[in-house]
Order: C-alpha cells, then structure tokens, then sequence
C-alpha cells in the first residue's frame, strides 16, 4: 500500500508493506501513480526484466525506482504489475506494461528525478516502511 506525503516542492511516496518485496513492487506503483492519472488504465502487455545490483535496503530503492523513471523517459513504457525478488546481488524484477497512451493514461506530473532527500527504508512490528521524495 502506498500513500503521497505532503512535501513543500515535491512528492512523497509513504509505502508500507508485510513484506520486503511487496514494499518495492508498492513503491513503483506509487511512482507511476505520480506520473499518470490514469494508471489504472495500463495493459500489462509488454515485460522489462531488469536487474538492479546492490546490498543496502535504500539505495537498492532509489536504484529500482530510478531505472523505472528512466524507462518510462527513454522509451516511453508504463507499468502496472511488478515482480522483485532479491537475490544475492541485489534484486531481480520484472516490469509488465505497455507504450504511454497520451489520451488513456493522461500524464499528470513531469518527475525529473527520484531523490535522496528524505530517502528511508526500514524494518517495522508490522513489517516494512519506505518513504521516497520524487523531485517534479
């Protein structure tokens, strides 16, 4: 489950989640409910695998959510479903979507890049809690 933070300049995303993976696939969702206003209107109908290297819970965030951005920037795909998986080297994930569709998924908010500022991911009694600024 993700929610927006209010922030002075930017966006927040406050995600929480039982477990590790669900806090990253939650964290993408989050994002691309920035970017779009219709996310929910994204076919799952194109796969990306990525693999992102690292160790540490936050950077290994800031990195997924990175690439994503990247992605839709370059190549103009959006996503709705995401599978992550950490491994040994840092997470394997796989992205499902299709090309942006100006009129159907409406582009809200130009995020120009996903941050530091702010940047937690941590173990809680309940489970995992992330919270990532988008710079727009």
């Amino acid at each position: 489950m993700f929610e927006m933070m209010e922030h002075t300049a930017d966006v927040g995303i406050r995600v929480r989640a039982n477990r590790w993976e669900d806090l990253f696939v939650d964290a993408a969702k989050g994002l691309f409910a920035v970017l779009l206003a219709k996310p929910e209107e994204i076919d799952p109908v194109q796969q990306v695998d990525l693999i992102i290297p690292g160790q540490e819970d936050d950077e290994l965030l800031l990195d997924w959510l990175r690439e994503l951005l990247y992605i839709f920037a370059t190549r103009r795909l959006v996503f709705c479903e995401f599978e992550v998986r950490r491994t040994t080297e840092g997470i394997a994930a796989r992205a499902l979507g299709e090309p942006l569709d100006q009129h159907r998924h409406q582009p809200q908010i130009e995020v120009k890049a996903i941050t530091y500022h702010g940047l937690k991911v941590e173990r809680t009694e309940d489970g995992w809690l992330a919270e990532v600024i988008v710079d727009i």
